[in-house]
């Protein structure tokens, strides 16, 4: 039988936001939309192609062949969106507009921020919009324009520059007693999740479990950890070595490296906003690189 009535892209968003979320309130909230007037549009989408999307089960909305075909087409008309907006913003000429940057907190406060400050002073019709997130965000799908990511293994659908190489050290108190050999002192531990599984394979290798007193999910909230006397733990050098509190327990450990990318989409790394941040940026970190990179601090 013929559609009673032709389909919008709102009724393919729709369909596609209940897919993602496994829900319709979910579906709702991701769409900034109330519960009542999803399940309204889901029916009358539903009643106009005369056969149903989803079957309601207890553990969530499961999708019919005809919602996953909507949902196939609907990601397409996404990507085309998004690629559409992305070359029209690379044509202008001037820094100028809302500029979204993810990167991890500990890679933001201390290092980054006072940059940004300088980046905000230089270009001031930028507006920036930073996501602090330990999880790379999508690119491709407009979740951030450009990342600040440590990372050995970049993604091939992204562009940008390496800055230099993160260098990671064993850290502890200034006044720890150092007469207690490493194994046998209380540690803290970076969480796998987190992204530092080499930094917490390092402490397993380095410690019985039990000597590991706490595990973090933040290389901040390790720092602070650490600084606080809770126990030993490895670090990031650009974030040890400023702490007067701290010394290093060991040299830069090798197997704890990783690279430091500033990343954007190929398709805007010709925007105006994005080439300067890029630019700038790059070259603010690029001065840092003995810091980063576990050089002795002066003095």
């Amino acid at each position: 039988m013929p559609v009673t009535a032709p389909l919008a892209w709102d009724d393919f968003r729709l369909v596609k936001a209940i897919f993602d979320q496994r829900g319709l309130t979910q579906a709702a909230e991701r769409l900034g939309i109330n519960h009542s007037t999803a399940f309204r549009r889901l029916g009358q989408i539903e009643a106009s192609l005369r056969t149903p999307l989803f079957e309601r089960h207890r553990t969530g909305y499961v999708p019919t062949p005809a919602a996953e075909e909507m949902v196939r087409i609907a990601a397409r008309m996404e990507e085309d969106v998004l690629a559409f907006t992305r070359r029209i913003e690379s044509c202008g000429l001037t820094p100028a507009g809302e500029l979204r940057v993810t990167t991890a907190a500990s890679l933001l406060t201390g290092l980054l921020t006072p940059i940004l400050a300088e980046f905000c002073a230089r270009c001031p019709e930028v507006r920036l919009d930073v996501v602090v997130s330990e999880q790379a965000l999508n690119l491709a799908k407009r979740d951030a324009d450009v990342a600040l990511r440590a990372t050995n293994d970049p993604p091939d659908t992204l562009v940008g520059r390496r800055l230099a190489t993160i260098a990671w050290a064993l850290y502890g108190r200034a006044d720890l007693d150092r007469s207690v050999p490493l194994d046998a002192q209380r540690w803290v531990s970076p969480a796998p999740r987190l992204g530092a599984a080499a930094a917490a394979r390092y402490v397993q290798e380095r410690t019985a479990p039990e000597r590991v007193i706490l595990r973090l999910d933040t290389v901040q909230g390790l720092a602070d950890a650490v600084e606080s006397g809770i126990g030993i733990g490895p670090l990031p050098c650009v974030i040890g070595d400023p702490r007067p509190g701290l010394v290093r327990l060991s040299e830069p450990e090798p197997e704890l490296a990783a690279g430091l990318w500033l990343l954007t989409h190929p398709d805007l790394r010709r925007a105006a906003r994005v080439r300067a941040f890029l630019d700038f940026v790059g070259d603010a970190l690029t001065r840092q690189r003995d810091l980063i990179e576990g050089g002795r601090p002066d003095g």
